[in-house]
């Protein structure tokens, strides 16, 4: 029997519905939550991802606050505007688009966030928060994955979690969380270095799958009845379609027929990423109530 399909999309409109009604409430009290999204440069992707973020915000009655710069953009330029909005007490939540050109060191941009801001969750202090399970912002897509696995109640106390994929983004983030006590996973991290990834991936009970690379994971390497998250999201050539190429993740899409649950792409992770990075703005919003006092 295949897959049964976990529908990331209608989680994540059900999800954002609730914060459309959270936000409404925080209205009443003279605050509409905001995210600063800084873009620098033109790239289309990250155009397209932070015209897509904009619009989820609008539709939740949040505020977008959209910050275009040109691609040359000295680095101190670009900490100076970050510095504003770190003092001003509207804008709840910061988020820099990534990559950013050569002349400006990414970590350093990040550690200029105030972490109370820091929505994205990429901040020392957030991580180092999420690691040891104090309360702050957790990571969008790794939380949305939570989310998605809970909404169709997969256990996670006991299973045996495989990632494929350690960046700080989603395989790192996602390791500690599922260790965290309220999930009690346990779990293996795969990545470049791992010497025979089948041998892993056929004994996960819950294999999620994070490493960039269109159709790694065949239905081979999985076990029969495995959950298998596919986090993967790659522009892949197609004559027939009219842009030219189409979406797909990093799972081979015949594993539908041995998995229990699959996530799919588009329309699996993606949607709840952009619902959790909402919640998290949400979240910014509520605690400046008194932070700013």
């Amino acid at each position: 029997m295949p897959a049964v399909i976990m529908d990331g999309k209608s989680l994540g409109m059900k999800i954002r519905l609730n914060l459309k009604g959270k936000t409404e409430l925080l209205q009443k009290k003279g605050i509409t939550p905001c995210l600063a999204v800084i873009l620098v440069g033109e790239d289309p992707a990250s155009v397209s991802y932070v015209k897509s973020k904009g619009k989820a915000l609008v539709e939740a009655g949040m505020k977008s606050r959209d910050i275009k710069l040109p691609f040359n953009t000295q680095e101190d330029e670009l900490l100076s505007i970050i510095n504003d909005l770190n003092n001003d007490k509207n804008t709840h939540g910061i988020l820099v688009q990534m990559p950013l050109p050569k002349q400006i060191n990414e970590e350093n941009i990040i550690n200029a966030i105030n972490p109370d801001k820091d929505v994205d969750c990429f901040h020392p202090v957030s991580v180092g928060n999420m690691v040891i399970g104090r309360q702050g912002f957790l990571p969008c897509t790794p939380h949305g994955v939570i989310l998605l696995l809970r909404e169709y109640n997969i256990p996670l106390s006991g299973s045996n979690v495989v990632i494929v994929g350690r960046s700080n983004i989603v395989g790192k983030p996602l390791l500690n969380i599922l260790i965290h006590k309220e999930n009690n996973a346990t779990v293996t991290l795969c990545h470049t270095g791992t010497r025979d990834l089948s041998y892993h991936t056929q004994r996960a009970d819950i294999l999620i799958v994070a490493a960039g690379k269109p159709s790694l994971i065949k239905p081979e390497i999985v076990k029969e009845g495995a959950v298998v998250i596919d986090v993967g999201i790659n522009r892949v050539s197609d004559t027939s379609s009219p842009k030219g190429y189409r979406l797909c993740g990093d799972v081979d899409e015949a594993v539908i027929e041995k998995a229990s649950f699959f996530s799919p792409v588009p329309g699996g992770v993606g949607p709840m990423t952009i619902a959790m990075l909402l919640q998290n703005v949400l979240e910014a919003a509520e605690r400046s109530i008194t932070s700013f006092k």
